[in-house]
């Protein structure tokens, strides 16, 4: 098989393609995100990524996020979440728990407290169900910092909220009224 590092950096690559890339390597996303296993692999080879279906099937199985999803026949792939693309992942409407939880940067947060959550370049603003989650990818960001989000309150006045295949929240916007500061 691969080394963890290979894996890493072509699990990267993949994001870059299926979640805000596609054109890199001449590959169309349909409507839901999906694009045939075979052009993938095939496309991806002509722009020197040497990715065998046995390999595709190891990022998938092993990605820790859980980043990327075959359809039920194994003949189309897609990322789960996090698209910089427009694409319809068909997700229903869910309740979501009382509280979630969004990790970011420190140097993020006075922006955040002036505005409230924004998507900005994704199609939906990422909440995570625990504290563990958040704070690693707050970690991504420089000195991490933990909101809580009254998700349980904003989805009684009518916000939306969606789970996604590797169980991350997803909702359009969180304003400044439902953000909270995550203190132990």
């Amino acid at each position: 098989m691969i080394s963890e590092k290979e894996t890493t950096s072509l699990s990267k690559f993949l994001s870059l393609v299926l979640r805000h890339q596609p054109e890199a390597i001449n590959i169309k996303l349909d409507e839901q995100g999906w694009v045939a296993v075979d052009e993938l692999l095939l496309k991806a080879a002509a722009h020197g990524k040497a990715i065998t279906l046995e390999i595709l099937n190891h990022i998938v199985e092993t990605n820790a996020k859980k980043r990327f999803a075959f359809d039920d026949a194994r003949q189309k792939i897609r990322a789960s979440q996090g698209h910089s693309v427009e694409v319809e992942l068909g997700y229903e409407a869910q309740i979501p728990p009382d509280v979630l939880y969004h990790g970011t940067g420190s140097q993020s947060i006075e922006a955040i407290l002036q505005t409230g959550l924004e998507k900005r370049s994704r199609q939906h603003v990422h909440l995570s169900n625990d504290l563990e989650t958040a704070v690693k990818v707050g970690q991504r960001h420089g000195k991490p910092v933990v909101l809580t989000v009254a998700a349980g309150e904003m989805h009684r006045l009518g916000h939306k909220f969606y789970l996604s295949e590797n169980k991350v929240w997803l909702t359009d916007f969180v304003p400044i009224d439902f953000i909270g500061k995550y203190s132990s």
